[in-house]
């Protein structure tokens, strides 16, 4: 058999990817569908993994619709890259996602919005050699050599999948990505769900990796770093000097400047002219939400610590 498709599934839920999978263009005696049900999703992934048959394991998110030619082309990949291990592919924002939830997927997608992790959202170029910020268990192909070294962390959530392709790399399997792996994933319909998801990202970063690891890719600190700025600014009001007051705003009045230049960028890109009235304020706000996520994470693991 060639594909095992393991699913993970909150026992409260059903699969609603099983639909697209049966429209599949790709044989149906070359694959087999491996549905877990449990309250960690990482644990569901690691049991399905052990009953699974298949050359390669699929690991797909079970409210996801998957493209039809998605094991085709995956099959298609890795006989063209036998040197790669593990490929995986964007999570798209449905062609009819409406509302709030469209604009979620303009911010997801968009580099001032989550910058390297953006890769995840979007169609971008075939990558050989890619690392975590490409790849989510929502679409995430393995040979089966992989999953005998290197499991799910069943304490991480969400960030387990980040994990296992870091934890991969430094095995030495080789990662890639492949913008024609597709699936269409719903977004947050609400602005108190996106600050939620936004907020355990964050959080989870300093459970997932040492701050010194994390220094090496400074651009996940910026959040934390601007939210610990705009804390201070109210200092200003202490300061007379005008020139020390204009280096102290200079950063917030250069944030506000990409602030509004990302918005009319994402609005026209997307020929959404709701773009320019709500990005403005989402992105500040899911900027501030993964900062605010990170930093609570880190004080909580130092105080574990001195305890």
């Amino acid at each position: 058999m060639r594909f095992s498709l393991v699913i993970a599934v909150a026992p409260y839920r059903n699969a609603e990817i099983l639909g697209s999978i049966k429209e599949m263009n790709f044989p149906k005696k070359n694959y087999e569908i491996i549905i877990e049900k449990g309250t960690n999703a990482s644990d569901n992934r690691n049991r399905g993994v052990k009953k699974s048959k298949g050359e390669l394991i699929a690991f797909l998110d079970d409210d996801a619709v998957a493209d039809k030619e998605l094991l085709k082309n995956a099959d298609n990949f890795f006989k063209k890259h036998p040197e790669i291990d593990i490929v995986g592919g964007p999570q798209l924002t449905p062609l009819d996602e409406k509302g709030f939830a469209k604009i979620s997927g303009y911010v997801l997608s968009s580099k001032f919005g989550g910058w390297s992790a953006s890769n995840r959202y979007g169609k971008k170029k075939l990558n050989l050699n890619a690392d975590d910020t490409y790849l989510t268990s929502a679409i995430m192909f393995c040979r089966k050599e992989v999953m005998k070294k290197i499991k799910f962390d069943p304490n991480l959530w969400p960030g387990e999948d980040s994990k296992f392709v870091t934890d991969a790399k430094k095995e030495g399997f080789k990662v890639a990505y492949n913008p024609e792996l597709i699936i269409y994933h719903r977004r947050r319909p609400t602005l108190k769900g996106l600050i939620k998801q936004i907020f355990n990202y964050g959080r989870v970063g300093p459970l997932r990796e040492k701050f010194s690891e994390t220094i090496k890719r400074p651009f996940f600190l910026i959040p934390s770093l601007f939210l610990i700025y705009l804390v201070f600014l109210g200092g200003l009001f202490f300061v007379i000097n005008p020139i020390l007051k204009f280096i102290f705003l200079f950063p917030l009045f250069l944030y506000l400047s990409l602030d509004l230049l990302f918005s009319a960028y994402e609005s026209i890109k997307n020929k959404d002219l709701r773009g320019i009235l709500f990005l403005p304020f989402i992105f500040p706000i899911i900027h501030l939400s993964y900062g605010a996520g990170w930093i609570y994470s880190y004080l909580k693991k130092i105080l574990k610590r001195k305890n």
